[in-house]
C-alpha cells in the first residue's frame, strides 16, 4: 500500500514538472516572438510610431503570459509597470525617446535610429518578458509585482538581452536578404 501511494505521489510530482515545463517552454517562446516584434518594430524609420508599437508589443507579451499562468491581465496596470521598470532604468529611459527621435535626421540619423532602437526595444522586450515571467511563475499578479523591487533583474535581463536582439536582427536581415 505504501508502494502505490508513494507510486502516485511521484506521478503527480511528474505531471506538475511536466505542466511547469510546458509553461516555461510556452512563455519562452512567447518572449522571443516578442523581441523579435520589437527588433522589427525598430527598424520603422518613422519617430515615435516605433515607441507606441513597442509598448503594444510589450502589453500584448505580458498579457498572453497572464494567460499561461492563469493571472488577470489589466492593461493599465501593465503600462504602468512597464513606465516604472523602463523609468528606472536611465539608459533605457534617456536613449529609447532619443533613438526613435534620431530618425528625424535624414540618412545617417534615419539609419542610425533603426539601429538602436530595434536593439534598445528588443533588449527592453526581453527583460520585460523575463522579469514577468519570473514573477507569474512564483505565483505573482499585475497587482504585486513591485517594479522598483525587480530593478536590478530588470538591468541584468536587459543587458542579456541587448544580445539576444542582436542575433534577432541578424536572423531577420539574413531571412530577408
Amino acid at each position: 500500500m505504501a508502494q502505490k501511494n508513494e507510486d502516485n505521489v511521484q506521478d503527480a510530482v511528474t505531471e506538475a514538472d511536466i505542466e511547469a515545463s510546458n509553461a516555461q517552454e510556452h512563455a519562452n517562446g512567447i518572449i522571443k516572438t516578442g523581441v523579435y516584434a520589437s527588433v522589427g518594430v525598430g527598424l520603422i524609420p518613422a519617430p515615435v510610431v516605433d515607441a507606441v508599437a513597442l509598448t503594444g508589443i510589450q502589453l500584448k507579451m505580458i498579457h498572453s503570459l497572464s494567460k499561461v499562468y492563469g493571472v488577470e491581465f489589466s492593461e493599465s496596470r501593465g503600462k504602468s509597470i512597464i513606465g516604472a521598470l523602463i523609468s528606472g532604468f536611465s539608459p533605457l529611459a534617456i536613449f529609447t525617446p532619443a533613438a526613435s527621435l534620431i530618425k528625424a535626421i535624414p540618412v545617417v540619423g534615419s539609419i542610425t535610429g533603426m539601429f538602436t532602437m530595434s536593439i534598445l526595444g528588443g533588449a527592453s522586450t526581453y527583460a520585460i518578458g523575463k522579469v514577468f515571467n519570473k514573477h507569474f511563475a512564483s505565483g505573482g499578479t499585475l497587482m504585486n509585482l513591485d517594479a522598483s523591487a525587480v530593478k536590478d533583474e530588470f538591468k541584468q535581463h536587459f543587458e542579456e538581452g541587448k544580445a539576444v536582439a542582436k542575433e534577432a536582427k541578424a536572423s531577420s536581415t539574413a531571412k530577408s536578404a
